[in-house]
This record gives structure tokens, sequence and C-alpha cells, in this order.
């Protein structure tokens, strides 16, 4: 019996590889399809001879099931439990030879699984197929497929893109504020009016359009001049900020109607002469006149809106120009398709003074913050948090007054009684808000103001719920000492270094992932997202635990370096601020801030990452342990 076995067995094996010799009757093919940016779907397809069956992964019986795997390299991991999705759903097929039931597929089948990439890069890897087909008689599979997975995709995050259109809702909003300045709302119905017996609809139409042309030019030219690496030098370097804060200044005593600022007569005259001109080139220089007259008025809005837009994005100007321009020519437009609203306006009145006067005490709250961002970068001291709190405690407790009729400017009416609900709703709004800033002279977060406040760490003093006043506040949170220790803080609770070289080090001696943290003294969201994420204990352990973060200043201009940095162009840096903006943008070819990465010190290969705006606490703790994950891997 034992011989008959043997003989039976040796036959078909002599027969078996006979077949092979002769034909192979499974074609394989390997596909790939990027689910996001870290994930890949693979499929793996078999077109399986007429005649012939392949045994399917779930084998029960004396045939060798089907077994794909995945190897694991270096810049990927599979994401398989060792059985792939199989389709179509297998065959039983009895036999009788060896009395049982065996699970076949046949024709075309393919075979589903996922890998999570380590880095964007394209790489290559195997897939190593074992198993067994049969016809009349049967032949091993065994075969390695090669699957080449292009780079990923890389996407801006959807905080990035929920960040950008918030900026084009403000700019938007600034927009329709403008319309509101006595510069320019008796403007629109003289305007319209013109339209109704000149041109018509066509011409109103092609009006709006100048007002946005115009602007969005302005835009463009802003993001022209305001490029990647001047970005980030005019937004810190304390002649542009102090510059800024000076015309803002200027401007708010402006509008409080001390003086008034307009541009040269003769610039107005020339535009304003070109009008005459026939067709839309004279509708064009219109426009034209309307921006230079509305200068006054409008440019500390639209200045805002440009300041803003300047953090090295070539998007961001453009799309702030638009909203405003969108918002500036609607009711010009507008009114000239449906005149009838007309009537419907408000008239001009003390109400626009108001505004005027409100919009003064804004611009002072803005000059502060470009005063604050040279403060922080060269560590001058002045404003500190509680400083900076209190003139702003003070410049909108003075606006309160105004709006409630206790103050008045040289423009204003005299208000015996308090006449208007909106200016009387607008005051509550205003006290309310000077209520809310009150606690944060002892230390409170106000998070609604995080990113506008310079850092918990310059607070003098913090009074801490149970536990009184504490005197003057330690917010260093680092422990591992070095570079700029002295002089530069991060969020309190979180052990870091301010060098990158320093990072790595560290990270190679505990053999752990370095979490790069870029961020600027003039960064309102990092602020934002040091206040709303960074601060929470279960983010603080999982960094302090599991990382070596580096918070890397892009912006400081004091800290200087042990010994110079060479750049890749043989360039030598002195300050760790340019260290750290150099390797931002030409290491990691990244430029906004706040941008966090996870890398693996020894390559210096990115992990996870990179993430930006991200205030979602849940989201933000997923992304450090992907990196930490990896790194483990």
């Amino acid at each position: 019996m034992v011989k008959k076995i043997f003989f039976t067995v040796t036959i078909l094996w002599t027969l078996a590889m006979s077949a092979m010799a002769f034909e192979n009757p499974v074609e394989w093919s390997v596909a790939c399809s990027e689910i996001d940016a870290q994930r890949v779907e693979v499929v793996v397809t078999a077109q399986i001879k007429d005649g012939w069956h392949l045994y399917s992964q779930y084998q029960n019986g004396m045939a060798l099931p089907l077994v794909l795997t995945g190897k694991n390299a270096e810049q990927c991991t599979w994401l398989t439990d060792g059985v792939w999705e199989e389709n179509p759903a297998y065959i039983e097929k009895p036999n009788v030879i060896f009395n049982e039931t065996e699970r076949i597929l046949e024709g075309t089948a393919t075979f589903k699984t996922q890998l999570q990439r380590v880095s964007a890069e394209a790489f290559a890897t195997t897939i190593k197929i074992e198993g067994q087909a049969c016809q009349m008689l049967c032949v091993p599979v065994d075969t390695e497929l090669t699957l080449q997975v292009p780079a990923a995709t890389i996407v801006e995050t959807s905080s990035a893109d929920a960040s950008l259109w918030w900026f084009f809702l403000l700019a938007f909003g600034g927009g329709l504020l403008g319309i509101l300045t006595p510069c320019v709302f008796p403007m629109v119905p003289m305007t319209v009016s013109y339209f109704m017996k000149n041109g018509g609809k066509k011409q109103a139409l092609f009006y709006g359009f100048s007002i946005v042309l115009i602007y969005v030019l302005v835009g463009i030219v802003l993001s022209a001049v305001f490029g990647q690496d001047f970005a980030n030098i005019i937004s810190t370097h304390w002649l542009p900020n102090c510059l800024f804060a000076v015309i803002f200044i200027a401007f708010a005593f402006s509008l409080f109607g001390y003086f008034e600022i307009t541009l040269p007569n003769k610039w107005v005259n020339k535009s304003a002469g070109m009008e005459d001109k026939a067709g839309y080139l004279g509708t064009f220089f219109m426009a034209l006149t309307l921006v230079l007259v509305s200068f006054s008025c409008t440019l500390p809005i639209a200045g805002a809106v440009a300041l803003g837009a300047a953090d090295g994005s070539f998007v961001k100007p453009i799309v702030g120009m638009l909203g405003f321009s969108l918002a500036f020519a609607l009711p010009f437009t507008l009114f000239a398709f449906f005149p009838s609203w007309l009537k419907k306006l408000p008239k001009s009145g003390g109400w626009m003074n108001t505004l005027k006067v409100t919009l003064a005490f804004v611009e002072l709250a803005f000059a502060l913050k470009f005063l604050s961002v040279p403060d922080q970068a060269y560590h001058w001291g002045i404003l500190d948090r509680e400083v900076y709190l209190a003139l702003w405690i003070v410049i909108f407790a003075l606006l309160g007054m105004y709006l409630l009729g206790k103050l008045r400017f040289p423009l204003d009416d005299e208000y015996t009684v308090q006449r208007s609900p909106i200016r009387f709703t607008t005051a509550l709004a205003v006290w309310v808000f000077v209520v809310y800033m009150l606690p944060g002279m002892w230390g409170a977060p106000l998070n609604a103001l995080s990113g506008w406040l310079p850092p918990m760490s310059s607070q003098d003093f913090v009074m801490k719920s149970g536990e009184g006043f504490l005197g003057p506040s330690t917010n260093s949170g680092t422990e591992n000492g070095g570079l700029g220790t002295e002089k530069l803080n991060t969020v309190p609770g979180l052990n870091a270094v301010f060098d990158y070289d320093e990072a790595i080090v560290l990270a190679k001696q505990q053999n752990k992932p370095v979490f790069l943290d870029f961020t600027g003294h003039g960064c309102v969201n990092c602020r934002q997202v040091e206040q709303l994420v960074l601060a929470k204990p279960e983010i603080q352990q999982l960094i302090n635990q599991q990382t070596i973060m580096a918070v890397l200043y892009v912006d400081d201009k004091v800290v200087e370096l042990p010994a110079p940095y060479s750049t890749h162009q043989g360039k030598q840096l002195t300050l760790l601020g340019d260290k750290n903006r150099y390797i931002q943008n030409h290491v990691y070819k990244e430029n906004a801030q706040p941008c966090y990465l996870v890398i693996d010190p020894h390559t210096q290969k990115v992990l996870a990452g990179p993430i930006f705006y991200e205030t979602n606490v849940n989201a933000f703790k997923n992304f450090l342990q992907k990196g930490i994950e990896a790194m483990r891997q």
C-alpha cells in the first residue's frame, strides 16, 4: 500500500513538473491606489486559465492554501492579519480521491489589503505568493511581484483650507464694514443714480468688476513682495512692525477726528479727469477714483487684511483682497440691478462717525499687536502679557464709555439720551469683553484671545485655583536645558529643547522620535494651538514620555549659535532663528507656522505629518501616536 501511494505521488509530481515546463496556469498582476496621505490599497489580480483552478486562502483539505505575504520595508508596514480580502468567494468542490471538500477559485480572482507608508516618498516593495493550481494535475505556485508605490499626493490639510476660508470671510466682512464709512456710504446712491442714466446695468457690472480688479492686483503685488523668506522677516523685524504700529495709531487719531489723512490731490484729480473718457475706460477710472477717495476710511481695514495675509503664502493676499473687494463692490452693482432697494438704505448721519470712532479704537488695539511681535522676537520685555492686557482693557473700556455717550470726539453730535438700540447693544458687548479680559491679569488663560496675546510665559505672576497667589510664574517648561533655554519658552509643563541638532542627539541617545514644532513669536495660530492643544495633560504626557520635543522659533532675532551653521549654498548663519527657518524651508520644504512633524532621529525622515493649524485634541493625539508607532516599527 505504501509503495502504491509513493508511486502515485511520484508520477503526479513528474507530470506536474512537465506541465509547468509547458505553461503557466496563472498570470499575476499588482496595482495600488492611494486612500489618504498614509494608507495605500493594494490589489493583486490572478488570471486563471480555462480548465484550471487556484486553491483559496481558506483551504481546509490536503491541497496547499494560497498565501500572500507583503514584505515590510523601511518605507511601509502592511496592514493585514495574514489573509487578504478575496473576491469572488471560493467555490466548494468535492475531491473523491481524498474524500474531502476543496475550496477553489476559477477565472479571475482579486486579493486586496492595505499598507501604511512611513514617508511621502515613492518606493518599491515585494509580494510573495505561494500556493497550488490544478487541472488534471497540480502545479505549485511560487511567484514574487514587485509593487511600485508612487509618492503621496500632498494636499493641504482641511484645517489649513478652513483657515483660508475663514480669512476670506473676515476679509469679506471688512469690505462690508468699509461700505458703511462716511467716505463711501454717501457715494452708493450717487453712483447708482449715475449708472441708471448712463450705461445701465452693464456699466454698473463693469464698475464692480473694476473695483475687484484693482484690489486683486494689489493682492498680487503683495504676494510677489511677501515671498517665502521675506514674509517671515518683515512680519517679525522691529522696523516694519513699529512702522505699521505708528501708521495704525496715526489713522486711529485721524478717525477720532483730530486731523484728516488724504492722498495728494493731484492723484485724485488725475484719476477723476479720466472719468470723462467714453465707455468702459471711463468707468474703470470712476472705480479707481472711488478707491483713492475712500483711502482715509478704508485703508485701515484693507491694510489689516493685507498685513494678516503676509505669512509667506502666495494665495492668501489675493484671497484677502478678493474677499474685501467683492464685498466693497457688491452694493454698487446690486443696487444698480435693483434700484428700488435704495429707498430702504438708512440715511447718512451721526451713526457713520460712530462707526469711524469705533474703528479707531480697534486700530489702537491692532497697533499694540504690531508692537508685541518685535517685543517677543527681540526679547525687549516691554509688552509682557499683563501690560498688553491692561492696555487692551483700557482701550475697550474707553470704547464702551464712548458708545454709552460718556465720551465725545471733535466730529460727534451731542448725545443727551441713548437713542440707538444698536449702539447700546454694542456697548454691552464691549463691556462684557472688558470683564472677560480682567481675570487674565492674574493668569487666566483667555482661550478665545490666546492667539492675540503675548504667551503665558511672559506673565509675571499667576494665581492658581486652590493655591492662591504664587508670585513669578516658572513657565519655561524645559528640563533638558541647552541653547536658548534662558531666553526662549514653550508651553508650561512641556519638556523641550530649542535647537534642532540638540534634539537629534538626545533622541538618538534615548531612541525616541523627535517632535518638531516650527513656531514663531509673531504667530497667532501657534499661540492658539499651544493653548487649546499643547497645554492639555494627555498631550503633554505623550510628548514628554514618548518623544524629544524641539520648539524651533523661526523668527527669533537674539539667540546666537555657538558656532556658525552652514547652508547648502555655503552661507554662514549665526542666529538660531535663521537656522530654524532654513531647516524648515529647505530640509522639510515647509514654510507655514505652526508646522508639526514627527521624525526619525537616525535618518531624519518624516514619520508623521506635517500638520498645521490643528486644534482638535484627538486628531493631534492620533498624529503623535502615529509617529511614535512608526518609530517603534
